[in-house]
């Protein structure tokens, strides 16, 4: 990997205030510049030779000042650092710590299977954004995720900066020996390593799930947790699962014993997101007021979206006295999904003047990108509305709207896009189009948060120019299309080579199919179907020779016209192997794997998204190997 990603860029806390505007002493043309209006999002990519294409822009974010009201004028408020980390106490009561999930909790979104190296490109985006915590996923699920866990403690969880900031590297756990020696195995090598185990406390878990007594499941969490100490680790979280739907008193028990026996951070799981933000505070209160030995413990969140209130819960829950909160990126998560780390903070930032000045550590500039990546390597597309990442969270289609925007940006954005990482429409004009050159390629790039090495700004600048000579002028959906099926895939097993397909209403659809394997070799196959993708894919599956079933296929136009790059995604599950245990149910289940492909063909787009799905699967080590 490129040493370059294993440096973690920090910049100082940006202090909460009242107002959402952003200033900074390099925009004084700010009211002349274009909003770029829109913001089309690519499908899905996937692997390690992302490097370190996402790269902080060269704004200084210590002169910034975010506000939620309409002063653009106030000096800015002081700067706050982070605190120094300390297991089971925060120096600075104001201080909230982040705990991202996306490896763990979002990757069990269906078809959201990531590999190792992909898991580590997000994990050092991750650190960069700044999250206290990374729960870089479920050691014991399978041979993977323990290898994925285990290289994300020893680089992303060794990488210190200036200022001493080096994420806590979690690893999730059932209270059960196995689970818990696995996850300390993984994670131990990190200079802050963290074991997070949980067991179900609602009666309906307890009855139907476990089959155990209130009394049985307390022995159980309070000698899982002195185990994990036992182990050496003197980090550990605990969580009372489907806590919502838990008995107070019964909660307030085990949490007390687990205290007892060495927890230092409690989460609080609203696990079947039932409740609603008033019931999450009262919880989170309550909890605080009557848990024996809550004084040397941290309080955490984790609230699931199924009614469509995770990130409302999680900032009640801040109110209420959390000082951890556990969230994903874009949301994404098992079912509905989880809190939203870009709603949760960017809410805790515009709404300081309400929760007596909490704040976090999270370089807010890093949000965007950090969006884009997980979109990509996940395949999860976000739908245009997503609160401050979707397409449209900064478009303004009304005549009413655009008015107020042109007269006063802050009449219809509470929050500058800037101040997410969004970057206005580039100030050198440039246009590019078949007579662009590599320079105006690679600056645009950079403009969009890319950093490409020469090789693969070589290799991107000729399907560039393909697609340029097809169309009068390339826009930044179209690269960030070309960008997405050139560099972010998976280790290609497997590599298109040439394609010819015949269909139409005259006879049965061929396809011939032209393979390069990992070996070098050439493997050409020809096969027939029900139209041009069906009998492409059997040739691949021909030459590939692993049965899979196809669960999904979508097709998306990157832009508007005739001659637009088309975006497939598909989702494969293998018919063997690949199996994992799932973290909450115990099950073994099958992997499922997507795959992302782009071109003005929409069926060499289509292929092309059916052999990356193969290449992420075939790369997948799983529990059996």
């Amino acid at each position: 990997m490129c040493s370059a990603m294993a440096a973690v860029f920090r910049s100082p806390v940006v202090s909460p205030s009242a107002s959402a505007s952003v200033s900074a002493s390099t925009s004084q043309s700010h009211s002349n510049r274009f909003l770029l209006l829109r913001f089309p999002h690519s499908s899905k990519p996937s692997h390690s030779r992302l490097q370190s294409f996402f790269t902080p822009h060269t704004h200084n974010p210590t002169n910034l000042t975010i506000s939620c009201s309409q002063s653009q004028t106030s000096s800015p408020p002081p700067l706050l650092r982070r605190p120094p980390y300390i297991p089971n106490h925060i120096p600075d009561p104001s201080y909230v710590r982040i705990f991202d999930t996306t490896l763990r909790d979002g990757e069990q979104s269906p078809g959201a299977s990531m590999t190792s190296k992909e898991k580590l490109d997000i994990a050092r985006q991750l650190a960069k954004l700044g999250v206290d915590i990374i729960e870089a996923g479920f050691p014991a699920a399978s041979k993977d995720d323990f290898e994925a866990v285990k290289m994300i403690a020893k680089e992303v969880g060794n990488a210190v900066d200036d200022d001493g900031y080096v994420p806590v590297i979690c690893g999730l756990s059932r209270c059960n020996e196995n689970d818990i020696r696995t996850a300390w195995e993984a994670v131990k090598y990190a200079k802050r390593p963290r074991i997070h185990t949980f067991i179900a406390t609602s009666p309906i878990h307890m009855e139907f799930k476990l089959r155990k007594s209130k009394e049985q499941i307390v022995e159980i969490a309070r000698s899982m947790v002195k185990f994990a100490r036992s182990l050496g680790c003197d980090d550990v979280e605990f969580s009372p699962e489907d806590a919502g739907r838990s008995e107070r008193e019964f909660l307030y028990e085990i949490l007390g014993e687990v205290i007892k026996a060495g927890a230092t951070t409690l989460n609080i799981p609203d696990t079947v997101g039932i409740t609603l933000p008033s019931e999450f505070g009262e919880l989170i209160a309550d909890i605080k007021a009557n848990t024996p030995g809550i004084e040397n413990v941290i309080i955490s969140t984790h609230c699931q979206n199924d009614l469509g209130l995770s990130s409302a819960n999680t900032i009640q829950g801040a109110l209420a006295g959390a000082r951890q909160l556990e969230v994903t990126i874009n949301g994404i998560g098992e079912r509905a999904g989880n809190a939203s780390l870009e709603e949760v903070v960017m809410g805790l930032k515009c709404g300081s003047k309400f929760s007596n000045g909490l704040y976090t550590g999270i370089n807010t500039r890093h949000i965007y990108l950090t969006s884009r990546m997980v979109e990509e390597y996940s395949g999860l597309q976000l739908q245009p509305h997503k609160a401050l990442v979707g397409a449209n969270a900064f478009a303004h289609e009304s005549g009413i709207h655009q008015d107020g925007m042109l007269k006063h940006k802050e009449t219809y954005e509470i929050i500058s896009p800037e101040v997410i990482g969004i970057e206005r429409s580039n100030e050198a004009g440039i246009v590019l189009g078949k007579l662009s050159g590599r320079h105006a390629l690679r600056k645009r790039l950079e403009e969009l948060g890319y950093e490409l090495n020469d090789d693969q700004v070589q290799t991107l600048f000729w399907r560039f120019k393909a697609v340029a000579e097809q169309k009068k002028r390339v826009t930044d959906a179209d690269l960030r299309a070309l960008v997405s099926d050139e560099v972010f895939q998976a280790e290609p097993v497997w590599k298109l080579g040439d394609l010819q397909v015949t269909c139409g209403t005259l006879g049965l659809s061929t396809a011939t199919v032209k393979l390069y394997g990992v070996d070098g070799g050439t493997h050409v196959a020809c096969s027939v179907g029900t139209g041009p993708v069906d009998s492409a894919y059997k040739a691949i599956d021909l030459i590939v020779k692993e049965p899979v079933t196809l669960l999904e296929y979508s097709m998306n136009a990157v832009t508007e016209g005739i001659d637009a790059i088309a975006t497939t995604r598909v989702v494969i599950r293998g018919d063997k192997n690949h199996t994992s245990t799932h973290a909450l149910t115990g099950e073994t289940f099958h992997r499922t794997f997507s795959g992302t492909g782009a071109g003005m063909d929409v069926v060499v787009s289509s292929v092309k998204a059916y052999v990356a799905a193969l290449n992420k699967m075939l790369g997948f080590k799983d529990a059996s190997t």
